[in-house]
Parts: C-alpha cells; structure tokens; sequence
C-alpha cells in the first residue's frame, strides 16, 4: 500500500464526532495552480496533509529549505523541502477561500507514511504525523470556533468540487534539463527505498530488505511518464524496470490500462494524466 492509500485507510477506518468533508488528490487554481493530497474541511477549520514516502534517516533544513535522506547504505540525497510544499498549499488554500468571502483557519501537516522513516531533525513550525497519528491531531482542534453556518459549509464544499481540475504535471527532464542519462534505472522498494527489485515469478523482490511486491512496477511506470512524456515502448519499459524478457514487459504494460497504438513489435504505449 503506497503512502497516500495509507492516509485514505486511516480516513476510512476512523470516525470524526465533528460535521466535515475529506478530499483526496484535489487540484485548484487561484494566483497558481496546486495539488493537495489530502484535505480535511470542518466548518470551524480544514487541514491540508502533504503526505511523503521517502525511505531513510530524515533531516529537514530550514535555511534553505531542503529535506536531506540518509538511505540504509549510508548514501546522502537532497530534495525539496516538503515542509515548504505544505505551506505554500497551505498559503494557497487560503488565498483561494478569501477570493469566495470566507475567512477560515488552515493547518499544514507533513505525513511520513510509513513508521521505518526516521526524523533526525523536525521542522521547528509544521507538525510531521504517522499516518496513525492523524485521528487524534484532528480531534485536539475540536475545540476551535465554527466559522461557518452549515449552508455556507455546503456550499464551499460544493465550490471545492467545481474548483477541481485534472492535474497535468509538467515534464520532469524537460522542466529541469535533466538528460535521460542521469537518470537511475530499476524499479523501487516501497519499503525500503532501494532501486532495482528483481522480478522472480511474476513479483517482485527486494534483495535489500526481503520485501515482496506484486505491483511495484506501477508506480516505475508512471514515474517514466513524469519523467520524459511521450510514448513508451517495450525496449523503454524493460531498460527502465531492468528486465529482459519482452513478454513480460508487453504484460506489465498492459496490466496498465494504458492507451496504446501500433501493432505487436511497433506497439507504443502513454498516459493520459487527463
């Protein structure tokens, strides 16, 4: 279960005694456009809940904002600070309920998906929860204030709805200039975080940490698509998930759902984020 799944499975297996709304991968547009995992609307507040899957020891930096990951072997990586998402959503979020005359308070929270990853330095200002965790934060804001009559509660509901829009992202290589062949290869561990599971009777296996995952390819797959748009072919779908065999890749790829064009050898495949 990836990290975003396991937030909607806390949500569904938890009640809140307080009149609210949940919306998953929700997508707006007021001064820029933005995407929120998670949101949790009460008349008296909403929570925005950026959730992150990132495998390892975490630190994250303030000036200037970064999050850096030491993985199990050691290795050091740089990435954006998802505090500073959190916010900017957060920033974002209000903006756009302002424009529609309401005034109602908005909380950030970062959510590790999973316990393995370690925080070794916390933000000093956004709260960083266990999905399990999620729950009680929410009922420790029970006692704020409602701002909102309940038909302008629904009616704000409704305004998030129509505010919604397919989010296209933009081209990860072509946005950063980053060549393809900078570009590490293999097919990730959700566990663990490392690259290269091996497929072994139609699985896949983790040699790092042992662990079995049956989908693992799905989210490589997709992520080839961030990455470099366009069409992919059998040849790009075995060099990107490191496998040899061409059945097994025209298998993967159609276990996909993905539009397809062209016949047996030339067969190409793309996403359509719309």
């Amino acid at each position: 279960m990836h990290g975003e799944e396991r937030v909607e499975d806390v949500f569904h297996k938890h009640s809140f005694s307080i009149d609210h709304r949940i919306f998953f991968d929700l997508s707006l547009s007021t001064s820029s456009y933005f995407q929120i995992d998670t949101l949790f609307l009460t008349p008296s507040f909403t929570i925005v809940f950026e959730v992150k899957n990132i495998a390892g020891s975490l630190k994250f930096i303030e000036t200037p904002p970064q999050l850096i990951r030491t993985s199990a072997d050691r290795q050091v990586d740089g990435f954006d600070s998802p505090v500073a998402q959190v916010e900017r959503n957060v920033e974002l979020l209000e903006e756009w309920i302002h424009t529609r005359g309401i005034h109602l308070p908005v909380y950030g929270v970062v959510v590790l998906a999973y316990p393995k990853q370690i925080v070794e330095l916390a933000p000093v200002k956004t709260k960083v929860l266990f999905p399990k965790l999620i729950p009680s934060y929410i009922k420790n804001l029970y006692d704020n204030p409602s701002k909102l009559k309940k038909d302008s509660f629904n009616w704000l509901c409704t305004e998030l709805m129509k505010g919604h829009r397919n989010f296209i992202p933009p081209l990860i290589c072509e946005t950063y200039h980053i060549p393809r062949s900078d570009i590490r290869t293999g097919v990730e561990c959700k566990l663990c975080g490392k690259l290269g599971m091996k497929r072994v009777f139609r699985n896949w296996s983790c040699s790092n940490c042992g662990n079995n995952d049956k989908l693992a390819h799905q989210k490589a797959i997709k992520e080839w698509f961030l990455l470099f748009g366009g069409k992919m072919t059998n040849k790009n779908c075995r060099e990107f998930l490191q496998i040899d065999d061409m059945k097994t890749a025209t298998r993967l790829l159609q276990s996909m759902n993905l539009r397809s064009e062209g016949s047996f050898r030339n067969r190409s495949y793309y996403m359509d984020f719309k």
